[in-house]
């Protein structure tokens, strides 16, 4: 079995969303809920558990999987933080700890990491680890103070953006439709927090930013900085903008950085397009190890990660959670990878980034 190491999940936010909808049912404020995450009426009355649950993640089904490790991203809406009245870092710290107590309470199955070392460690003593990230730059509020809190609660990796504009800059959303922004680059807050994250050692992840926010941050960071993308595909596999080019591939290559496949089915292929929904989208195998074969003969095998995903995306998935990875890993090497290869694809390459940047 090759071990895993998947770059993103929506698991930690899912959770919590059902967490405050039970907390807060009839009292959601007129003109919507801000929520997130659609909550089974099951989930509603019974919970949702990190250790099991009829998702795409949780620790058993990961300790089947494989898994060395799992990041849990911890997405903050605007729409959220008005629902519940909460400034957007107190609604992380709040998710954050939530996400600490899974963590304390299955400890017999996972541990928490804030290095690769971490991640050795826990391994090599049969623990999966858990790695704390942020997605979208919302809850920092523009403020450098509340990057570095976030430090302090954990938190090692974290995009920029999610698909809007903040306080640190753009994605590849324009006025509701999807495109390829090349024009508004990164503001000047948005400059100072990735000089400050690559001081202090988080890592600097790009996807959800525009193309100017991604090429102002390869010309800023040192060139030996690794600057990952832990859930994005190629874009000349399928053309969707949240997608990279070959440019951001290679250049991301040279500093050592590495992207996340995602299963999410509309970045998979174009021929989703055609789906008449998400929900009838196919993410298959085929589609993933296209995008893996394209990355290597672009940028080198050392380019190519995980990042499922997994809880943040619906479609007909062949790889319908995360139990089943190792169905990648056998398709693999039917098309032709190495097992050095496959490990690196898995887990070496998301690890050397880990032990590179955190320690």
């Amino acid at each position: 079995m090759v071990p895993v190491i998947d770059m993103h999940c929506d698991t930690a936010g899912l959770i919590y969303s059902r967490d405050l909808q039970a907390a807060n049912a009839g009292k959601e404020k007129k003109g919507g809920s801000g929520y997130s995450f659609t909550i089974l009426p099951e989930e509603m009355e019974n919970g949702i558990s990190f250790r099991r649950n009829s998702r795409q993640i949780d620790f058993e089904k990961m300790k089947k999987g494989g898994y060395m490790c799992q990041c849990f991203a911890h997405y903050v809406s605007k729409g959220l933080c008005e629902q519940m009245d909460l400034a957007p870092f107190e609604l992380l710290t709040n998710m954050l700890k939530n996400t600490d107590k899974a963590f304390a309470e299955n400890s017999d199955l996972i541990r928490p990491a804030l290095s690769g070392s971490d991640i050795e460690k826990n391994f090599k003593e049969g623990y999966m680890s858990g790695l704390k990230t942020v997605e979208e730059g919302i809850p920092y509020e523009g403020k450098l103070e509340n990057l570095y809190k976030a430090y302090e609660l954990g938190v090692r990796k974290s995009t920029l953006t999610w698909n809007y504009e903040n306080e640190l800059g753009f994605s590849n959303l324009v006025d509701g439709k999807w495109t390829y922004d090349t024009e508004r680059g990164l503001k000047k807050t948005g400059i100072e927090f990735i000089l400050a994250m690559e001081e202090m050692g988080m890592i600097i992840d790009v996807s959800h930013l525009n193309d100017a926010g991604i090429r102002d941050i390869l010309n800023t960071v040192k060139p030996n900085t690794p600057v990952i993308a832990s859930h994005s595909n190629a874009r000349a596999v399928c053309g969707h903008p949240r997608n990279l080019t070959d440019e951001f591939l290679k250049e991301m290559a040279e500093h050592g950085g590495v992207t996340g496949i995602n299963f999410c089915p509309a970045f998979l292929t174009d021929a989703n397009k055609n789906a008449p929904s998400p929900k009838e989208s196919h993410s298959r195998i085929s589609d993933m190890i296209i995008n893996m074969k394209h990355i290597k003969n672009v940028a080198g095998i050392d380019m190519v990660a995980m990042g499922t995903d997994f809880d943040g995306t619906s479609g007909v998935m062949e790889i319908e959670n995360c139990s089943k990875m190792q169905l990648l890993a056998e398709a693999m090497e039917k098309e032709g990878f190495t097992i050095d290869e496959i490990e690196k694809v898995l887990y070496k390459n998301a690890l050397r980034v880990y032990k590179e940047v955190l320690g």
